[in-house]
């Protein structure tokens, strides 16, 4: 997958070691896979449990590059973690081979092993090197221990700007806990570094088994194939009978069982020593204050950690301050945190692997690697607080903990111990318990300290071609294959409307269309034009009709009468319900009605009445009631057509009115038009209009596609640009060149290096007294 000659396999440099010479015991089959992988000259992607052996193969890789007379980047998430390591080498490798660097402190640098944390290594990618100095010339391989921080918000993007700027001789070694898509992380650095191979294990040399405590006592959390959880595991409900006693009162909650009752119930099980994971430093002292007098140690054992106490003290005399700490020491119990002083925390890790401390409380930092394990691990919550408010813990964060537990080669069972908490019990355990781990997401950010830093090494366009080859932007881009599919599925429907179309002139039919929703509304006008008109004449017929003679021609429009206006004659007036009177109408059709003055919608009172003397009209009872005339009434029928033929009975008095009139020439105008139109004579133009719309829909939903796809293929790019944009505005940046205030922007990191960077600059910290500058420092420091 590799695009470019410079991401060709990075070969061998003279023999490789045989690692069965280097390690005194049999190898895993995945640790010899990724040797095997190193050795052909590979990067490699190691994704396994916690505890398993991965960092074997990062010393492997240290071995490989001494013997080749090359250097090894030993790279980490914490600065405990390096100090760990650098103690760790000097006593595998000697202490002149090894060297450190980290935010604080700087040792033998120049070391065949440099231990560093992921930052520093970051930052020196992005530094100015020149020929004679350039701490990457010898370095054969960079190990990236516990790459899966790869998902931390608010450090995850450090890792991915270290793997996309790492020279691509450099091998990479990738060390992961179990992620859901190790794969994708492999295939991105095949794309952006070169050829890496992706090494994968579920193998844990020590089985775990999951506990969960509460007040009533530590049981099996889940059943026996792991699935669920356990039969005797019940979730935890509220007391029957509870009632609120008032607006304030609470439900009962579950109350955690006590420190030192969990503690208890794992001595009495055999199952210390153990970590006592709790997130907060504060909670970790007051756990070790709530034990009280509590002894995990035998005399011989409490005889043992006197003596090294003591031999702590002497070389540290000022660092034992608190008794407490001291005391519980004796007593197998410690607190490990940042908060700790580092000689401190050495001399627990000591004791803790020499099998002395029995308890260690300890924040999830400890979980990060260091090489403390232990039989036992201890959740207290499954929940934490976070910059972002609290949330629940993630199953890779759980997983990451509870992997700590299980000593190789000192136990043949590992435990997880869970505990009730006054929010979390049962339910929420066996759901973190039997989670698949999490996939690595893209946490790539450009921040102003990178935008600096890229532009005084590069021109725009490489830039951006670097910003661009974020992790985020290859998930990004296996979406966009989706979604490009998609399109194109849109697109071949779209093409095929157009072609059933054929070379129809849509601007015509839009034309047409527009011509045709002008007369809808013409007609519209001319209804309510009628209605009114109607309503008008409908009150001063009523009023005429009262003073009509028979004989009178009048025009009828009556739902019994189905076509429409019907010519008639009014033979008989007849008493109605109210004041108006009943007509009794024979009409040209030879039918007789009796229907309400409503009826009529045309008086023809210029026209001349008919003889109605000799017709015998019928007995109708009720209003609407209609009968056939017979041969005495067909001859007044045939009179009643004699008018109608001279003089129009057909169309409504009303809409004679001149408003009408005007209105019903308007129509007549539209309606020639639109018969005249090109669109009028072709097929059929409701299917057509039909495909128009559907075509509109496609062409808009296109567009928003592309809209969205372009957004989220460019959006680290447009950031880039904005950032950029208000970079130059503090005059940070002229032109693309960084000014004297971004190159020192450029050297700093934070949450905002250009803030930093206009502080530092300002002149208002030059004149600060010690202490005053000390605070500042403080307040703005991240380590």
């Amino acid at each position: 997958m590799a695009e470019q000659d410079s991401q060709a396999s990075h070969p061998a440099q003279g023999s490789s070691p045989d690692p069965a010479q280097l390690f005194p015991f049999p190898l895993d089959d995945f640790q010899l896979e990724a040797i095997d992988a190193l050795n052909q000259g590979h990067s490699v992607v190691v994704s396994a449990p916690t505890g398993s052996g991965k960092t074997l193969i990062g010393e492997y890789a240290i071995h490989r590059a001494m013997a080749h007379g090359q250097k090894v980047f030993y790279t980490t998430p914490l600065k405990a973690l390096s100090n760990q390591k650098l103690r760790d080498f000097r006593e595998q490798f000697g202490a002149e081979n090894v060297g450190l660097m980290t935010g604080d402190l700087s040792v033998n640098r120049e070391a065949s092993i440099v231990v560093m944390t992921t930052e520093i290594f970051r930052n020196m990618l992005y530094a100015e090197a020149d020929e004679h100095d350039d701490p990457l010339a010898d370095v054969e391989a960079v190990v990236l221990d516990e790459c899966h921080y790869m998902n931390d918000s608010q450090r995850g993007t450090v890792w991915e700007e270290s793997i996309i700027h790492s020279p691509p001789p450099v091998q990479l070694v990738a060390l992961s806990a179990t992620v859901a898509n190790a794969g994708q992380l492999t295939d991105w650095i095949e794309k952006v570094h070169g050829p890496t191979r992706l090494v994968l294990s579920d193998f844990r040399p020590v089985p775990l088994q999951f506990g969960f405590c509460s007040a009533k006592g530590l049981h099996p959390l889940l059943n026996e194939q792991g699935t669920g959880l356990h039969p005797n595991c019940k979730v935890w409900r509220a007391p029957k009978g509870h009632k609120r006693k008032g607006r304030s009162s609470r439900p009962p909650q579950p109350e955690p069982p006590p420190i030192s009752f969990v503690v208890a119930q794992m001595a009495e099980r055999d199952m210390l020593p153990a970590i006592y994971f709790i997130f907060s430093r504060r909670g970790c002292d007051k756990a070790v204050r709530d034990l009280g007098v509590q002894c995990l140690v035998t005399e011989a054992e409490q005889a043992r950690i006197r003596a090294r106490l003591r031999a702590y003290t002497t070389a540290n005399p000022e660092a034992v301050r608190d008794g407490l700490h001291a005391d519980a020491l004796l007593r197998g119990i410690a607190a490990h945190h940042a908060g700790v002083l580092p000689a401190w925390k050495e001399l627990i890790e000591e004791l803790f692997q020499q099998g002395l401390v029995k308890v260690v409380f300890a924040t999830e930092t400890l979980a990060a690697g260091i090489n403390m394990p232990a039989r036992t691990t201890v959740i207290a919550a499954l929940s934490k607080r976070t910059e972002r408010g609290h949330r629940p813990l993630m199953a890779s964060e759980f997983l990451q903990m509870a992997g700590r537990a299980g000593r190789r080669g000192l136990d043949s069972q590992g435990y997880v111990v869970t505990v009730q908490s006054r929010f979390e019990g049962v339910r929420e355990a066996g759901q973190l318990a039997t989670s698949p781990p999490d996939p690595l997401v893209s946490q790539f950010t450009p921040s102003y300290g990178m935008v600096l830093n890229l532009l005084q090494r590069h021109d725009l366009a490489k830039a951006r071609e670097l910003v661009e080859r974020s992790f985020g932007r290859y998930l990004a881009s296996l979406d966009l294959v989706e979604e490009e599919e998609i399109l194109e599925q849109l697109r071949l429907q779209l093409g095929q409307l157009q072609g059933t179309a054929g070379d129809v002139p849509w601007e015509d039919f839009e034309d047409y269309e527009k011509r045709r929703g002008r007369l809808r509304e013409e007609r519209r006008l001319m209804r309510i034009l009628q209605q009114q008109a109607e309503e008008t004449l409908a009150h001063e017929l009523t009023l005429a009709l009262q003073f009509a003679s028979v004989g009178t021609l009048v025009s009828l429009k009556a739902p019994q009468l189905r076509g429409g206006v019907t010519p008639a004659v009014i033979v008989e007036k007849c008493e109605g319900p109210g004041q108006f009177p009943l007509l009794l109408c024979l009409t040209i059709d030879n039918v007789w009605l009796l229907l309400p003055c409503q009826a009529v919608v045309s008086l023809h009172a210029e026209l001349s009445c008919l003889q109605v003397d000799g017709v015998r009209p019928p007995e109708l009872g009720r209003a609407g009631e209609l009968r056939h005339g017979d041969q005495n009434s067909g001859g007044l029928a045939l009179a009643v057509g004699h008018m109608a033929r001279r003089h129009d009975m057909t169309t409504p008095q009303y809409d004679l009115a001149g408003e009408v009139l005007s209105q019903a020439q308007t129509v007549q105008t539209l309606e020639a038009d639109l018969e005249a139109h090109p669109a009028h004579r072709w097929g059929d133009r409701k299917q057509l209009k039909k495909h128009r719309r559907r075509m509109e829909e496609l062409e808009l939903e296109i567009g928003e596609r592309q809209q969205l796809l372009h957004h989220r293929a460019n959006r680290h790019w447009e950031t880039f640009l904005a950032l950029m944009e208000i970079l130059q505005h503090f005059a940070a940046l002229d032109e693309l060149e960084p000014t004297e205030i971004g190159r020192t922007v450029a050297a700093l990191r934070g949450d905002n290096e250009l803030w930093l960077g206009l502080a530092l600059m300002s002149g208002h910290l030059d004149d600060l007294p010690p202490a005053e500058l000390a605070a500042v420092f403080e307040a703005i420091s991240t380590e």
